[in-house]
C-alpha cells in the first residue's frame, strides 16, 4: 500500500465507529464498542505501517522536540501520515471516553452529537467544551443532592442532568 492510501485509510477505518457514537447512541452494541479498545487497533496498525519506515526521524522529532524536527518529519509522506494516524487514533479514544462519560451523566445525545463531530474535526475544541459541560452537569447534580445525600429519589448517575431522562452507562465507566 502506498503512503497516500494508508493516510486515507486511517480515517476510513475510524469513521464507522464515529458514526455509531454520533448516530446510534444508547444502542447496546454502540455502548459495547465505545467501551472496547478494539476500534483503535486498525488505526494503530496503519500508524505502525507508516511510522516504522520513518522511525529514526520520528524518534528524533519526539525525543528532542523542536519545530525544525517536526517540520522535517512532516516533509516525509510517511511522517505526516504517521502523525495523522496517531491523531485519528487519539481522537477516537477521546470520543469513546466522551461518549461513555456522557452516557453515565445522562447528557442527551442531541447535545453530544455536535460535540463529537467537533471532536472529530478539531479535538481540542470538542474536548474542552465537553470538559466544561461535564463539570457543569456534575456541579448541578451535587447542588441538587442535599446534606443527607438524598435528592428526592434521583442518583447522580441516573438523574435528569441534561434536561432529558438520564441513563446509566452499560460501559462500566465511573464518573
Amino acid at each position: 500500500m502506498t503512503e497516500s492510501t494508508l493516510f486515507d485509510l486511517a480515517f476510513v477505518l475510524a469513521a464507522p465507529f464515529w458514526a455509531l457514537l454520533i448516530l446510534a447512541p444508547g444502542r447496546r452494541w454502540t455502548d459495547r464498542i465505545a467501551a472496547s479498545p478494539l476500534p483503535l487497533l486498525p488505526v494503530i496498525a496503519v500508524y505502525l505501517a507508516l511510522a516504522v519506515p520513518v522511525f529514526p526521524q520520528l524518534w528524533a522529532a519526539v525525543s528532542r522536540p523542536d519545530l525544525a524536527g517536526f517540520q522535517e518529519l512532516m516533509r516525509l509522506s510517511g511522517g505526516a501520515g504517521a502523525l495523522w494516524a496517531q491523531v485519528i487514533a487519539w481522537d477516537l479514544f477521546l470520543g469513546q471516553w466522551m461518549y461513555r462519560e456522557a452516557r453515565a451523566l445522562g447528557i442527551h445525545p442531541l447535545v453530544m452529537g455536535p460535540l463529537l463531530v467537533l471532536t472529530v474535526l478539531l479535538s481540542p475544541f470538542g474536548v474542552l467544551l465537553f470538559i466544561g459541560l461535564r463539570a457543569a452537569v456534575r456541579l448541578r447534580a451535587r447542588r441538587r443532592v442535599g446534606p443527607s445525600g438524598v435528592d428526592g429519589g434521583y442518583s447522580t448517575d441516573t438523574a435528569n442532568t441534561a434536561g432529558t431522562a438520564g441513563t446509566t452507562s452499560t460501559a462500566g465507566t465511573t464518573s
